[in-house]
């Protein structure tokens, strides 16, 4: 049976019954379809309308990432029609909030930035947005939401409630009013947000910022660092945020097991590696008194006392307490080291250390 074919941009392509136009075209290397509502993974809405494409024989344009593809189609993902479809809808959304980019702290990663430079757009040349009592929210440790800057692509939303199935968060009110929520239009931290930040992750601008990571270094000036997150055994990939040796933040990277969620722990729990009471050095009791020490004094002593111990009172005297906080691996490490060296299958786990 031969397959579904349609043309895109002059080209004739193949596709898979289902897949949306969007899907379509980025499957056959096209990237050149903006989107800001656009989610991987989520319920397409085509709020957003950047993403509308020229189909032949249809009375409008439609959008790429809520149309599905049709055997026959005939699209242009560019065209004199499309860009002024798209240049206009940067200019409304522009218009609908204070998008001032110097001071922005999503500089450089703004997604609405980055299309309004491809696009060339100017000053909006509608009229300005009437007085809104914009909600500027930051009494928690966490997140930072300012509404002045959302642009209602309901990407939080369904990251939210289709990624990492919170139902935290939704779309409230209507017309001029409409706005994201939490429980009924609570802060967050009086809300069912278990603060995962995966709605910080899905915002394309501003509106929610890792209230940790602010002023603290702007995205060109930072590099990335891929590794695995230290929390649990789950493997989670992460990309540390690094300016001059500093961890900024961490985010979710987009591979398994993960595919860029991320716990609480994972996104936000990564300000320990600089906190000023961390300990650096080994520490051994002298004379009473907590003392600086090599690695090698402290685990000779280490192994003197449980020696001391084991043979006084015999195995079953000790006992070895594994974290959540370190990798299987060195999980496995203490476990063997009780049981193969010392003797005792006096081992248990606590998440809470």
């Amino acid at each position: 049976m031969s397959k579904a074919t349609l043309n895109l941009d002059g080209m004739t392509v193949e596709f898979q019954p289902g897949q949306t136009i969007l899907e379509v075209a980025r499957s056959h290397g096209i990237f050149t379809i903006p989107t800001l509502c656009f989610l991987k993974d989520t319920t397409a809405t085509g709020s957003c309308r950047m993403c509308m494409v020229e189909v032949e024989n249809a009375r409008t344009l439609l959008p790429a990432c809520a149309t599905v593809a049709s055997p026959g189609m005939t699209i242009k993902t560019e065209s004199p029609r499309v860009d002024a479809a798209r240049k206009m809808v940067l200019e409304l959304i522009l218009n609908s909030g204070n998008h001032n980019c110097l001071i922005c702290e999503a500089n450089g990663e703004c997604e609405l930035q980055a299309l309004a430079y491809r696009y060339e757009v100017p000053t909006p040349a509608f009229a300005a947005t009437p007085d809104h009592p914009y909600y500027y929210e930051d009494n928690n440790r966490m997140i930072v939401r300012d509404f002045s800057k959302c642009i209602m692509c309901g990407r939080c939303v369904r990251g939210c409630n289709e990624r990492q199935v919170n139902q935290a968060i939704s779309i409230g009110y209507r017309g001029p009013h409409n706005k994201i929520v939490a429980k009924a239009d609570f802060p967050y931290i009086d809300s069912d947000c278990v603060f995962c930040g995966e709605c910080v992750q899905s915002c394309p601008v501003g509106a929610l910022l890792d209230k940790n990571a602010m002023h603290k270094g702007r995205s060109w000036e930072r590099r990335h660092v891929r590794t695995t997150c230290p929390y649990c055994g789950v493997g989670c990939q992460i990309d540390l945020h690094v300016k001059g040796g500093e961890i900024i933040k961490a985010t979710g990277a987009p591979l398994l097991p993960n595919e860029g969620r991320l716990c609480v722990k994972g996104r936000f729990g990564m300000g320990f590696v600089q906190h000023p009471d961390r300990l650096k050095t080994p520490l051994v009791r002298k004379n009473g008194e907590l003392q600086e020490a090599t690695w090698d004094e402290a685990l000779d002593f280490v192994a003197k006392r449980l020696k001391e111990v084991k043979e006084k009172h015999g195995p079953e005297k000790i006992g070895g307490w594994c974290s959540a906080r370190i990798t299987n691996e060195e999980n496995y490490v203490m476990q063997k080291l009780m049981r193969a060296v010392i003797g005792t299958n006096h081992v248990d786990h606590c998440a809470r250390l």
